[in-house]
């Protein structure tokens, strides 16, 4: 296979990882500085990070998902995943080479699972992603009101790409996507109670403005230490807020 296309099929399969806490692909966030792939069919992937001080979890569980996503690769050769400019990097490295796992890379250092560390983020990103499908089906539909909701299921959401990112979060989570399956639940799949709808929705507005404010945040660190990672970055899609739906249901 020509090393351009494996190349081209790597960065596209790097999509599928994504910054645990920030919940975007790390290439769209320019976090890939570089994919090598050489004649025989190994590939060598560069990361970077907005700082050097980066959480050691965080930056160890993108390089090893990285590791895993082009492993899978068919035709793919030996994988190297390096980080680069991290006060960890030496640690994270050798231990991806040797696939030593987090347990193995940290040591006495890995306070937590790794897996409990994942779910955590994984439930902010369902939060997140629950709040901005409903914030964008009340803008298509500003004669929804917040009383419907209670009964609001997967199959009234319109097919955009908010609803499939809920769609990818439920399923990360094992919850049901079925187009019959409420859209407002909790962690574990539990339709939130009617009366606290309003409540639930503001926390989990909270979450997801965190999150992108923090995205925001992190990708102009990024382009201040790597002024050429401008380039590699993706646009964000902007959400509309509650102040915007509000401003819109009056006009």
């Amino acid at each position: 296979m020509p090393a351009g296309t494996l190349e081209q099929r790597a960065r596209e399969a790097l999509r599928a990882v994504l910054d645990p806490e920030l919940d975007e692909p790390i290439t769209d966030l320019g976090f890939v500085r570089s994919v090598e792939a050489g004649p025989d069919g190994g590939l060598t992937v560069h990361l970077r990070l907005p700082t050097s001080f980066c959480s050691p979890n965080f930056a160890y569980l993108m390089a090893s998902d990285t590791k895993d996503v082009l492993t899978a690769l068919p035709d793919a050769g030996p994988v190297t995943v390096l980080l680069d400019d991290h006060h960890d990097s030496d640690l994270i490295n050798r231990g991806l080479a040797a696939d030593a796992g987090y347990r193995g890379t940290f040591g006495a250092e890995a306070e937590e699972s790794l897996e409990g560390l994942r779910l955590v983020f994984r439930r902010k990103a369902h939060a997140a992603a629950m709040e901005r499908a409903v914030t964008a089906l009340l803008r298509q539909d500003p004669g929804r009101t917040e009383e419907e909701l209670p009964d609001l299921v997967l199959g009234d959401l319109p097919d955009t790409a908010a609803t499939r990112a809920l769609l990818r979060r439920r399923e990360a989570l094992g919850l049901g996507t079925a187009a019959s399956a409420p859209v407002l639940v909790d962690d574990d799949g539990r339709p939130f109670p009617p009366g606290e709808i309003p409540l639930r929705l503001r926390f989990a507005r909270a979450v997801r403005i965190s999150i992108e404010g923090n995205a925001h945040f992190c990708r102009g660190l990024l382009r201040t230490r790597y002024p050429q990672a401008a380039a590699d970055q993706s646009p964000r899609a902007a959400v509309p807020q509650p102040a915007t739906l509000a401003r819109e249901k009056a006009s």
